[in-house]
């Protein structure tokens, strides 16, 4: 299925709806010909999660669907053009450390049009970029508390490797 955008949507990945009043954010996984996750380094200065790994992907804005957020940030991140949703991986609900309590995300497998190797990334954001495999995933857990290894947990999700 193609959705308006222009978007392949693999059969089975559904795209959960937001109840009104609740914070939701989107997550996107790119996969290299290599099989490793593509994440980004949050810079120092960041209100949320600072100097820490991070995959694409961000806040719904308000009237936003979850796919268009989706498109939008992965645009917005790295310069790629969505092209296909290949898996929905789960929601997971978690609490920043910015006071704007619960959001639920929603983190899809993603395969994207550009350069893998030459990403556009908002440098001031986001200073660094990597590839990640199952060899290097638990860098992702860098400055991250126990309890905050969301994104370690969705790249091991998607690579089909147990958190742990």
């Amino acid at each position: 299925m193609t959705d308006d955008c222009g978007v392949r949507i693999d059969d089975g990945v559904e795209f959960p709806v937001p109840a009104a009043g609740e914070l939701w954010a989107v997550g996107a996984v790119v996969l290299n010909g290599r099989g490793e996750v593509f994440a980004q380094r949050r810079s120092a200065a960041r209100r949320l999660f600072p100097d820490t790994w991070d995959l694409i992907g961000g806040h719904v804005e308000p009237g936003e669907t979850l796919l268009a957020a989706l498109v939008r940030e992965v645009a917005e991140e790295t310069g790629w053009r969505l092209r296909r949703v290949r898996r929905h991986l789960g929601v997971l609900t978690w609490e920043g450390d910015d006071g704007l309590g619960l959001r639920h995300e929603a983190d899809f497998v993603v395969e994207v049009d550009g350069d893998l190797s030459a990403p556009r990334l908002e440098w001031s954001k986001h200073p660094r970029y990597g590839w990640f495999g199952p060899a290097n995933l638990a860098e992702l857990k860098d400055n991250r508390a126990p309890h905050e290894q969301l994104v370690y947990e969705v790249a091991a999700r998607a690579l089909g490797v147990a958190p742990g």
